[in-house]
């Protein structure tokens, strides 16, 4: 039994005798420990797998709560009626924070989240058929197979099995294609995109299940309690649900459960001491609060779950790679000699520097172009312009006919238009294959819904199979399981190369990928990419390594000053005085 199973055995154990063995008080609050883990649950799906700071979940916990409040107490509807408009409320204010909210970047997204916040919890407070500041009461009781749960004994085993599943539910998500998508994001979009992930969308649905979770436990607590007033659902209390997330571990789905816990059991402690500690009464506790994040955040960025497992080392096992699967469909590359890519008077401005000026290029099946130039001569803002990264300010961008260069970058990589980057752009904490196999995303389609309810693996096994093949084509197959950050730059390189080959493209774009790469490795590469060419791909290469150039390309693009300086034979372009001139300051 692994380290992982046996945890989990002693918790489901001890929470299973806990009503048989504890006291009231002890009920009531692992009672809450559980209604807050969910919302820290959320947090992490969203802040810490998804990179986006919210400090307004507790005003989701109450639209859960507000909704079946009202339903049930004005209109007699019955508390399962009451979830279901909980949640879809909440879905709808999600989604229309969200699309709002989420296009900001930086510290706007969290002061975003902080607006809203405040502005739900006053609505709740100044609207007069929810009771105003006053409250909801004579909320009805909860039937559950034909039984009422009118105590918080009787709640507690439904809580906690809700909150299991919720577990099982974001384990399953993040062990996913769609999963992939969210982690991605916090690697930032622009790898994200120009790897097929729609990051708006990814957004989307980590803002939205972080607020379905928020909205069950409103839901529960309006329930249990049978009275809500705007109170629990204030800023102060968003911040403390973010406080539970990072102190228990952001990016961990187990940190969520104990961050709750360690801060529902301190603050009741610190409650109970501080003031006589003091000799009067006051919020004391959020001092100490305070200067835990402080110490946290200097100490434990990971939060205490990491600290947690390191107490109980398990053993490394050997992980073979993954189980054969069905192959993913593969495009038909076109013929040899068929323009894939046609770039037309194609410029780029920022501001008044002009990056790209007028910029001609052809790139055909089965051939390997290079495009080169000085330090600054515009090559990767080119290469951006073409896969739609960064868009040509004028000009066209054609790829297998059709104009592109106002498509988002998901749009051409899903046309079959592949990318690396000038500086790695991988998620060093996840595995090696688990990167390559983003580079597979826009080849599934099971959705969030699949992957939680864990329906999808037939898909995921296909994708980490296709990212398996990937990595044993680039001779890195010791490598499926180490985590990416921990490989050497050169490899790093290849493992970006493998990850745009799992896109199954028929146009490569290398952005310097002999950049750290020892002699051999060079030539290790050099072969891959001539196979990969005579099996007609088009390769569009950016490098500084003229040695390995010459020796590689069909053709070779010059560039100087974002302006094509020559083009020609490797032959020609050697002993071209245009480009002697650029590379060498003249020939005597």
């Amino acid at each position: 039994m692994t380290r992982n199973r046996i945890l989990l055995a002693v918790l489901l154990a001890a929470l299973a005798l806990g009503p048989l063995v504890l006291a009231e008080f002890h009920i009531t609050l692992l009672n809450y420990i559980g209604l807050y883990a969910m919302v820290a649950l959320g947090l992490v799906l969203l802040t810490g797998v998804g990179g986006l700071t919210s400090f307004g979940q507790a005003a989701f916990v109450g639209l859960g709560a507000y909704a079946s409040a009202y339903l049930t107490t004005a209109h007699g509807a019955s508390p399962w009626l009451g979830l279901l408009a909980g949640l879809a409320l909440t879905a709808a204010v999600a989604l229309l924070l969200g699309a709002i909210t989420l296009r900001m970047g930086g510290h706007y997204l969290p002061l975003g989240t902080i607006a809203w916040g405040i502005s739900l919890y006053f609505l709740f407070g100044n609207v007069e058929f929810l009771g105003g500041h006053t409250g909801i009461s004579g909320i009805p009781a909860l039937t559950l197979f034909g039984q009422e749960l009118k105590s918080g004994r009787d709640f507690y085993y439904l809580i906690w099995f809700v909150l299991l599943v919720l577990v099982l539910a974001t384990r399953n998500l993040l062990d996913s294609r769609e999963g992939r998508a969210i982690r991605a994001l916090k690697g930032g979009a622009l790898m994200a995109e120009a790897m097929g992930v729609n990051t708006p969308r990814s957004k989307i649905v980590a803002f939205t299940v972080a607020a379905l979770y928020a909205c069950l436990s409103g839901w529960l607590y309006a329930h249990l309690q049978r009275f809500v007033n705007p109170t629990p659902f204030s800023l102060n209390m968003g911040i403390e649900y973010l406080f539970m997330a990072v102190v228990g571990g952001v990016a961990h789905v187990w940190g969520a459960l104990l961050g709750a816990g360690i801060i529902t059991v301190l603050k009741q402690w610190l409650q109970d001491w501080l003031p006589g500690l003091f000799g009067q009464s006051g919020n004391f506790e959020m001092i100490v609060f305070g200067l835990l994040m402080i110490f946290i955040l200097h100490r434990a960025r990971e939060g205490l779950w990491p600290l947690l497992l390191r107490l109980f080392p398990g053993s490394v096992a050997h992980r073979p790679p993954p189980a054969a699967a069905e192959p993913l469909p593969r495009r038909t590359l076109p013929p040899a000699g068929t323009p894939l890519l046609e770039v037309r008077e194609a410029s780029k401005r920022f501001g008044g520097l002009l990056a790209n000026d007028r910029m001609n290029l052809t790139v055909k099946a089965g051939e390997i172009l290079a495009l080169i130039g000085p330090n600054g001569a515009g090559k990767s803002t080119m290469f951006n312009g073409i896969s739609g990264v960064d868009p040509v300010t004028s000009g066209s961008v054609s790829f297998l006919g059709e104009r592109v260069e106002t498509l988002p970058a998901r749009e051409i990589a899903r046309r079959g238009m592949s990318r690396t980057f000038q500086h790695v752009r991988l998620l060093p904490a996840m595995s090696v294959l688990e990167n390559v196999a983003i580079g597979a995303h826009l080849r599934g389609a099971r959705n969030f819904v699949h992957a939680a309810l864990h329906s999808e693996r037939g898909e995921e096994a296909r994708l980490l199979h296709e990212a398996a093949g990937q990595l044993v084509r680039c001779d890195l197959a010791e490598h499926l399981y180490d985590p990416a950050g921990s490989l050497p730059l050169g490899k790093q390189r290849i493992v970006e190369i493998a990850r745009a080959l799992a896109a199954d493209p028929c146009l490569l774009l290398l952005d310097e990928p002999a950049a750290g790469l020892r002699y051999l490795e060079k030539q290790a590469l050099a072969d891959l990419l001539r196979r990969l060419r005579d099996e007609g791909m088009g390769i569009l290469l950016v490098e500084h390594d003229m040695d390995f150039v010459m020796g590689l390309a069909d053709r070779v693009v010059v560039m100087e000053f974002g302006k094509k300086l020559a083009e020609g034979l490797p032959d020609e372009i050697q002993r071209n005085p245009l480009v002697l001139e650029a590379y060498l300051g003249g020939v005597e």
